[in-house]
């Protein structure tokens, strides 16, 4: 059985540009780089780097990374500075920062969790919200 997300692999176009994204500007640790990919991580998640041709998304998928909500401001306030493209404003519970990486990839930025979540459908209940 799934016992939990084991790691995402995102193609890159620009393995050094994108390794500068995700260390320098998001601040996920690096721990290994090859001619076409690299290791990183954030907390317990790994992420994978590989060199191959990104596909544009119009969908709302998307990869969402924890802050702690003491830092979201600051955090936002970096992004801004260093003009990280944004790619949808929130809307949702939480606060959210909609971000988009070298390669176009959709991430969030979110201060917050599943429990704050499931708390706000209480108040504000999804269309056709059902409790599994």
């Amino acid at each position: 059985m799934i016992t939990g997300l084991n790691h995402i692999t995102l193609a890159v176009s620009d393995l050094e540009r994108s390794l500068h994204f995700y260390t320098q500007v998001l601040g996920l640790t690096g721990h290994a780089k090859w001619n076409n990919g690299a290791y990183l991580s954030a907390g317990k998640l790994w992420l994978c780097l590989s060199c191959d041709e990104p596909c544009a998304k119009t969908d709302y998928t998307h990869i969402a990374f924890d802050v702690a909500q003491a830092d979201f401001d600051a955090c936002c306030a970096r992004l801004e500075a260093l003009e990280v493209r944004q790619w949808k404003l929130n809307k949702s519970e939480g606060h959210s920062i909609y971000i988009l990486d070298p390669d176009g990839h959709k991430l969030e930025i979110h201060a917050g969790g599943l429990q704050s979540r499931l708390a706000s459908l209480v108040e504000n209940p999804y269309s056709g919200l059902v409790w599994l």
